[in-house]
């Protein structure tokens, strides 16, 4: 009954779809000028599974473009996909990591250039080809969309920026890849799996640092003249097409059974690839080409981090020689989910770290860092090495002479029954002795004991001594508290860096002796450890702030990781002595490379650029690929750190906030460094459009090489952004680059363009500028500058809300002094004496 009830309602559904696509959607081709509006119009259907289709163009029964969105609809992405069912498959589409609302605009302009706008005019994806002679755009049967010239020469096609899918005749090109999403409901990319084309074949990796290979299907022994031209997903199955061979006799490289119907793979968020086909009235998976080859337990993830997978059920590892779990399951109804270290391994504790042996247990990938070694050199290696969790040894008759693996981080694990017959392997996971730290237990609760002890006796005590040694010994263990709170927070934090002992770091920097600078809130030093890492330790001054900015830093990078971003090796919190310990970047801080001094190097136009490119990309994680979203609320030169290549990377987050991806906006008391400091911290709601405005000062400061505020400049040029709208209005922004590089006026153009970029970031109406993202994408070319931009970046929104007070100017130190903490009255009088005025340096308030 259920069944019929089910085919009564699709079938109408789906032959109203194919009504619309064959009679309103007859057309597969756009001219010039077409725009197309998401909105609820006729066309649109509703389906069964929840999901939701305005298509555009169609290219038969098999193929549609257009509006997608699947849930509750408030979001939508445009896409490629698969009408040929009643259950409509996304196939390809162009922003994933940006969906866009009801009444978002598709336009193929009168350029050439297909442009994707949200519902308030944001740009949000383009295919950037505006000056590539287009002359229209076409679905084809094959599911490509394609942009082409007068000549009917493809000029850009979907097929060349493949997401997680591919199709039957899709070609996959050497250096192409397909990208997993986060999860089955989340379909942002990010997640840890991509699938790549090589010269010889395919391969598969978890995205870790390095990326470790667990599938690989390669042609063995192709010379330099068969360099693989493509990949092809043709008759079912995936063929290497090389230089050497037609079209006729390409070199299957997996087999996949030949479709009876449309059909697709894809690439799974838990990295599995599999093969799905319409069979009638459903879609079926009919291959998964991983498991094929390897088992079920042959998945990086399928139990999780350090889960063993056994006959496909998963557990943790268990110590075969005493009683003591160093393991557990992060959840017990669910052990695919993985499991966790129930004491956590530090470095600086690295005389107390041990072996939990593993026989007959194998891992994924396996690539050997050491060879023609035994499994004695091969443990002793891992334990020299502090970022090594396992050791992996691999043998055959002779455990005297075998492989070794020692990777940074542990996925699944898997029992080696099935291949002992090929070679033995031993695993060996590196894990912290607990025994020697419950030891201290006691003497922790001993002196908790006699501190309570003391506060009982002194609150009763009757003489005003009693009563005063009982407030002394109050504040005492108040403070004691404190630190015991922020130990137990420390140590239960997930994915903490090491933890160094003060005398290590002492002995690491020559007693402090190296002093490479000051920031916020303490000194920085070099140093190095003894494995001759080179470091920096930052050691923060006073108590609570201090205290407040370690634990920010600590808790925002010392689980993340990302090349533009500093990397946070450990931290010591022993006693009062609070320190950061980061990798150290030898050629210092930005502010000392784009202000006037005495470097002898200018920057270039490339250094420059890549260094933009560095910070966006390290803005952009931390808005939309971490957990939470992360903002810096600091981000100046003096922020951002350049290592010998000039690459650039995020530091200092001790005034950050992390906030739930399920909030938009977040109520805080200002923090930052005047002159960077976006209009809305007047209102104390911001988004993360303040690191935008900052990134756009920034940026400005580099082009121009100059600071945001120069005292030293004449009244009228004394105010970076004062002058940028003057020399908009002008059309002379070349005026303001860099006199110093004559690299840089080689490159006026893309300079200018650049500009453009920033003048967009410092929209005084947060909602106007773009997401970090976006202006990734700016960079990359991939998108375009909003043209109508607002040039007047420091004006209120109305002067009324400001009186003038006096006329002194403004100090150099208000707008580009030391970040600070403020609120209240202080905070809007401060704020609004900076953002007061263009052309004057008033004081308002």
């Amino acid at each position: 009954m259920a069944v019929s009830w089910i085919f009564s309602f699709l079938f109408p559904l789906f032959c109203y779809f194919h009504s619309v696509t064959s009679q309103l959607l007859h057309f597969s081709t756009a001219n010039l000028s077409t725009t197309w509006i998401n909105s609820y119009l006729p066309l649109t259907v509703n389906f069964d599974d929840g999901s939701q289709v305005t298509p555009i163009l169609s290219s038969g029964p098999s193929y549609a473009c257009g509006f997608y969105c699947n849930g509750n609809c408030e979001t939508y992405i445009f896409a490629i996909f698969i009408v040929y069912t009643g259950f409509p498959q996304v196939v390809w589409s162009a922003n994933r990591n940006n969906p866009v609302r009801i009444n978002a605009i598709l336009q193929l302009t009168l350029g050439g250039n297909l442009v994707l706008r949200d519902a308030d005019g944001t740009l949000v994806w383009s295919t950037n080809t505006n000056e590539k002679s287009v002359a229209g755009l076409k679905l084809t049967h094959l599911g490509n969309l394609v942009l082409f010239d007068v000549n009917n020469v493809t000029v850009w096609q979907s097929f060349d920026h493949p997401t997680d899918s591919l199709v039957l005749g899709q070609k996959l090109v050497s250096g192409q890849k397909l990208t997993a999403s986060v999860s089955a409901t989340n379909w942002t990319e990010g997640g840890l799996f991509s699938f790549s084309a090589t010269n010889n074949g395919l391969i598969a990796f978890v995205e870790s640092s390095p990326p470790q290979t667990y599938f690989e299907s390669s042609i063995i022994g192709l010379n330099d003249s068969e360099a693989s031209n493509y990949v092809m997903y043709l008759n079912g199955s995936l063929y290497l097409f090389t230089n050497s061979n037609d079209s006729l006799n390409p070199r299957i490289l997996v087999s996949v059974p030949s479709e009876s119907s449309i059909q697709y793979l894809k690439l799974e968020f838990d990295g599995r690839l599999k093969v799905y086909e319409f069979q009638d009235p459903y879609w079926k998976e009919v291959n998964d080409l991983v498991t094929g080859l390897y088992g079920e337990c042959g998945y990086p993830m399928v139990c999780g981090r350090y889960g063993i997978c056994s006959n496909e059920q998963c557990s943790c590892p268990i110590s075969s020689s005493d009683s003591t779990n160093y393991f557990r399951q992060i959840n017990d109804r669910q052990p695919n989910l993985g499991c966790s270290e129930i004491t956590k391994m530090t470095c600086n504790d690295s005389k107390n770290h041990r072996y939990l042996e593993l026989n007959d247990v194998n891992y994924f990938a396996f690539s050997a860092d050491i060879i023609d070694t035994d499994m004695t050199t091969c443990k002793n290696a891992c334990l020299r090495n502090c970022s090594c969790k396992a050791a992996f040894f691999r043998y055959g008759s002779n455990s005297s002479s075998g492989e070794c693996y020692l990777p940074s981080e542990i996925f699944s694990l898997m029992n080696n029954e099935k291949d002992k017959t090929r070679y033995n392997s031993s695993a060996f996971v590196k894990v912290q002795n607990v025994k020697v730290q419950n030891e201290t237990q006691p003497a922790v609760a001993t002196r908790k004991r006699r501190v309570n002890g003391a506060i009982v006796g002194s609150v009763t005590g009757i003489s005003i001594l009693g009563i005063i040694i009982g407030c002394i010994l109050f504040i005492f263990w108040k403070k004691r508290r404190e630190d015991e709170v922020e130990e137990h927070y420390l140590d239960n934090m997930p994915g903490m860096p090491v933890r160094f002992s003060y005398d290590d770091l002492k002995s690491a920097t020559e007693n402090f002796s190296k002093k490479l600078g000051e920031g916020g809130f303490g000194s920085v030093f070099r140093g190095t450890l003894k494995d001759d890492t080179k470091i920096a330790v930052k050691c923060l001054d006073g108590i609570g702030k201090a205290k407040k900015s370690f634990l920010a830093e600590v808790e925002t990078i010392g689980s993340i990781h990302h090349l533009s971003l500093v990397q946070l090796i450990g931290f010591c919190a022993e006693k009062s002595h609070r320190l950061l310990v980061y990798e150290f970047m030898s050629n210092g801080s930005l502010d000392k490379w784009i202000y006037p001094g005495n470097q002898e190097i200018v920057l270039d136009w490339k250094c420059r650029k890549k260094i933009i490119h560095d910070i966006a990309k390290g803005l952009a994680y931390l808005h939309d690929e971490c957990r939470q979203k992360i903002l810096h609320l600091d981000i100046k030169p003096q922020n951002i750190l350049l290592d010998e290549k000039y690459d650039a990377k995020l530091s200092d987050f001790g005034l950050s906030k992390l906030i739930d991806r399920t909030q938009s906006k977040v109520v805080t008391t200002m923090r930052g460094t005047p002159g960077y400091l976006a209009p809305e911290w007047l209102n104390a709601v911001i988004t993360e459009k303040v690191d935008v405005y900052s990134f756009g000062v920034v940026v400005l400061e580099i082009l121009c090489g100059r600071k945001n505020f120069e005292p030293s400049e004449p009244e009228e040029q004394r105010l970076l952004m004062s002058l940028l709208k003057r020399k908009a209005e002008e059309g002379r922004l070349v005026d303001l680059i860099d006199k110093r590089s004559e690299d840089m006026q080689l490159y006026k153009e893309e300079v200018v363009d650049t500009m453009q970029v920033a003048a967009w970031c410092l929209q005084r109406d947060y909602t106007k500028r773009p997401s970090m993202s976006i202006v990734v994408m700016v960079i990359e070319g991939a998108v375009d500058v909003e043209k109508s931009l607002d040039y007047n970046f420091l004006m209120p929104q109305t002067i009324s809300d400001i009186n003038i007070i006096d006329s002194a100017p403004l100090l150099p130190s208000i707008l580009s002094g030391p970040r600070t903490y403020l609120n209240g009255l202080q905070l809007r009088w401060s704020l609004k004496r900076m953002i007061c005025t263009n052309t004057t340096l008033s004081c308002l308030s």
